[in-house]
This record gives C-alpha cells, sequence and structure tokens, in this order.
C-alpha cells in the first residue's frame, strides 16, 4: 500500500480535525487484503464490521460515541485509581514472588497484561471471564487487521478471528439480557443491532485493555533501558512517573500510526492529496525539543475521533509503573533486545525481563564511591 505520510504533528492535528475531507472509512481495514480462503472461513460466522464508531463518519456517530463516554467520563476514569492500585499490587506482590523464587520475572505478563482487561470488564458492567483466551484473540486480531502475514498465518488468524467473533456474539446477547447496566444494553437502548454491537464491541474490548498493556509495557521497558532518562527509582513518584508515560506518548508511542483516506481534492500542509489516497498519520516521535506539555496527546489521535480510553490508558499505566518502582525498586533488565511486537499501528515488546540487581554490583558502587570521596 502506497500512503501519503503526513508527519508534522500540527498537520497531523488538522487532518485528524478535518474529518468530512479526511474520513476515517479505512480506519479498521485490513492492511493485508484477506484471502479467498480467510473471507470463507468469516464468513461461515458471518463476521461483519459495518462502521459504528472509529471508521463511523456519518451522522449516526456522535449519538453512538455519547453513549460510549458516559462510561468514561472523567468523575468515572478518576474514581477508578484505587481499584487500578489493587490489581497492580497484586500483580506485583505475584510478581515479587516470581522474582524471589526463579530469580527473574517477565513484567509484560505478569504486570501489564491482566490488570486493563479486568479492569475494562469492571468499568463497562460486563462480567470478568476468558482473560488469558481474550489476550490471545486481542494480540492476533490487530496482526491480522495491521499486520502482513503470509496466507497461512492469515489463515490461522481468521480463524481465530471468527471464534472471538462467535464468543462475542453470544456475550453481547447475554449483556443485553442482563438487568445490571453495562455497555451493550445501553448501546441496545440507542437502538443498535446486533451487528453494530458486535462490530463496536470487536475492536472495543481490544483497545479498551491491550493498547494500555502495550503502554505499560513499553513504558517500563524505555525506562530500564535509558530511554526516557528517569532512573527507574524515581517512577515511586507520581510526578515521574507521569512525565515518564508522557515521554513515551510523546516518542516511543505503542500506537505510532493512524490511517484516513482522502473524501475528495484536498490541500493540507503544502500538500495536495487526490480523493482516494490513503494517508499515514505519524502520532509520535516526531515533536521538536521543547515541545509544549501536550505533546504527547496527539498519540491518542484528535476530535471526532479521539480515543474515548485516553485518560483512562494513561491513568493505568502511571499508576502501575509507579507501583512497580515502589514494590520492585532494585531490579535492571535482563533482556535488552526483546522480541517486539510490529504492526502498522501497533508496537511494543513482548517482554520485559527483569532480574534483581546483584549486591555485589551494590557492594562495588559502594567502594568506588568511597574511594571517590577519600
Amino acid at each position: 500500500m502506497n500512503y501519503h505520510v503526513i508527519r508534522d504533528p500540527r498537520v497531523v492535528r488538522e487532518v485528524f480535525n478535518r474529518p468530512v475531507e479526511f474520513s476515517s472509512a479505512n480506519a479498521l481495514l485490513a492492511v493485508t487484503p484477506l484471502t479467498a480462503a480467510s473471507l470463507r472461513v468469516l464468513e461461515r460466522v458471518d463476521f461483519a464490521l459495518p462502521a459504528v464508531l472509529a471508521s463511523n463518519d456519518g451522522e449516526s456517530h456522535h449519538g453512538i460515541r455519547r453513549v460510549v463516554s458516559a462510561y468514561f467520563t472523567p468523575a468515572v476514569v478518576a474514581g477508578l485509581e484505587g481499584r487500578i492500585r489493587e490489581l497492580v499490587r497484586a500483580a506485583l506482590t505475584t510478581a515479587r514472588e516470581r522474582l524471589a523464587a526463579d530469580g527473574s520475572v517477565d513484567l509484560v505478563s505478569a504486570v501489564a497484561a491482566e490488570p486493563p482487561v479486568v479492569l475494562m470488564f469492571e468499568m463497562l458492567g460486563l462480567p470478568v471471564r476468558d482473560i488469558q483466551q481474550l489476550k490471545v484473540w486481542s494480540r492476533e486480531s490487530l496482526e491480522l487487521f495491521w499486520g502482513w502475514p503470509d496466507d497461512d498465518r492469515q489463515l490461522h488468524l481468521a480463524r481465530d478471528a471468527a471464534e472471538f467473533y462467535l464468543w462475542l456474539r453470544a456475550f453481547v446477547a447475554e449483556s443485553i439480557a442482563s438487568p445490571q447496566r453495562n455497555l451493550f444494553a445501553s448501546l441496545a437502548e440507542h437502538g443498535l443491532s446486533d451487528a453494530q454491537m458486535c462490530s463496536l464491541g470487536y475492536f472495543l474490548l481490544i483497545a479498551g485493555q491491550e493498547t494500555t498493556s502495550q503502554l505499560i509495557s513499553t513504558t517500563m521497558f524505555r525506562v530500564l533501558d535509558g530511554s526516557v532518562g528517569t532512573p527507574w527509582a524515581e517512577l515511586e513518584s507520581r510526578q515521574a512517573a507521569t512525565a515518564a508515560v508522557r515521554h513515551v506518548l510523546a516518542t516511543n508511542s505503542p500506537g505510532p500510526t493512524a490511517r484516513r483516506v482522502a473524501a475528495v481534492d484536498v490541500t493540507v500542509g503544502g500538500e495536495t492529496i487526490p480523493a482516494g489516497a490513503e494517508v499515514l498519520l505519524e502520532l509520535t516521535g516526531n515533536h521538536a525539543p521543547g515541545a509544549n506539555g501536550t505533546a504527547y496527546s496527539i498519540a491518542f489521535g484528535s476530535g471526532i475521533h479521539r480515543c474515548l480510553g485516553a485518560r483512562l490508558s494513561e491513568l493505568e499505566a502511571t499508576v502501575t509503573v509507579q507501583e512497580a518502582a515502589r514494590v520492585l525498586p532494585d531490579i535492571q533488565l535482563l533482556d535488552r533486545a526483546p522480541i517486539w511486537t510490529e504492526l502498522l499501528s501497533f508496537r511494543s515488546p513482548q517482554s520485559v525481563t527483569v532480574g534483581a540487581r546483584r549486591e555485589q554490583e551494590f557492594a562495588g558502587a559502594a567502594r568506588r564511591h568511597s574511594a571517590h570521596v577519600d
């Protein structure tokens, strides 16, 4: 695919804020076209992703977004901080025990993976279930839609996507029938069809937790490898933790790009883009040194399609790294070259393996300090 790539953050924000001319219709299309075999697998389960929210530029978008945003208000998010700490502390207790027993622990699987899933289900009023399977489905769906799998790999991913869709259809039906307030019941009351709710739920149940896990993982790795410039132990400070997360969002965000398509011939940033042309927006790494304090925010988009979970994702990442530094202050990165997830719009380390700093290192540092003082 040939894209018109836009890197200047000011122009990227302008594109986001001109949705009539720059449509989000391609936002959820598969980067690698689906083969006939993959399409047959999806068709057998009536897999359908009608435009509902992220890829919807029509008149219905505002009303649907209003329903969903009621679950992500600033007051709701602020009220979740205690629960976030509770979930993260429980995960860190296990991580600390594993570190003591084995000498190392992967902070992605032990700390970053599960708390965002539990929190997402709870805040949307949905039953917490099938966490590990949802994580697998999430990673594979991201690869199917934003990756470059070969035909065999794509077929495998399509089969898992079909399995996820069947699970989701039953999950949505159960939620609608529940007397408890929940997202899908609210959407049904708004008049969405089953297919529309499954379409929205397919990516919301992924974006609502997997992207946050990726932000947490990337922030921990970048602090521990020295890229952020803040010592790990200092993240126990809320101010330092917030600054580290925002630094990663501005420079190495796990959501590096977004796609748009020109709906008409349009000029932006001095460039004329013809109707129908695909546009790739770079969301991170292009701010000038000393950019203003909100430079990180473009990582979440702007305008009518700005990420509804932006405030929550930042809070979860900040609290998680803050608690991790408090519980595990004396750790070091053991693997500085882990495998990374590398997709068009998603990038994060698949593991952040750490171990305790060796006592002899502390002793050696202390001796060097003493000799220097003497």
